[in-house]
């Protein structure tokens, strides 16, 4: 028994069941963002398919759903669908802000920590690391946390590049939100 619980941790670990590509042997589904701020959106696996769509924005981010040979077929925060040479992506990831009526959001020091600033819908950020329902973003000289809530480019379950030592920031991060600690503040 010991020896199946064992296989069974081991295999959920490594996310054997993952569909992979078929050229890459990478993870299909996956994000991943425009190398060039001038990336031709094709109606099939070739550049004598029509354009479908151009994007002008640099690092927006795209989820690669297909491949075949050098071109990966991705689908937009738009679901816009189409395929893109291999040369136009980059593996780096950025995730765009989705907010409902140009609403703002705020960018918090931690996880329900203080507020440190505001992004607004349609916002391209660096993605450093993302926890349970959080994510560590950046964009120049700001950096900070926003809610997985209110940004594409991230899957709901995805827990991405964690720190080793972040479950002892977590508990850092309960202890100042505690009502004891407030009680020692003031």
């Amino acid at each position: 028994m010991k020896i199946l619980i064992t296989i069974l941790i081991t295999m959920l670990c490594f996310n054997i069941y993952a569909e992979k590509g078929p050229v890459t042997n990478l993870e299909l589904p996956r994000f991943v963002s425009l190398k060039s701020n001038d990336v031709n959106l094709r109606v099939g696996p070739s550049v004598n398919y029509p354009i479908e769509l151009k994007y002008i924005q640099k690092n927006l981010p795209v989820e690669i759903i297909d491949e075949y040979d050098v071109w990966r077929k991705i689908k937009d925060s738009e679901n816009n669908i189409g395929w893109l040479h291999k040369s136009l992506i980059k593996g780096d990831r950025f995730v765009l802000t989705v907010t409902k009526k140009n609403s703002t959001k705020h960018i918090y020091s931690r996880p329900n920590g203080n507020q440190i600033g505001l992004v607004e819908k349609n916002n391209i950020l660096k993605l450093e690391s993302c926890l349970k329902n959080w994510c560590l973003i950046s964009h120049q000289k700001i950096r900070g946390w926003l809610s997985k809530d209110f940004i594409w480019g991230v899957y709901e379950i995805e827990i991405y590049n964690q720190s080793f030592f972040q479950p002892i920031i977590h508990q850092y991060w309960k202890l100042l939100n505690s009502k004891f600690f407030n009680q020692i503040k003031n």
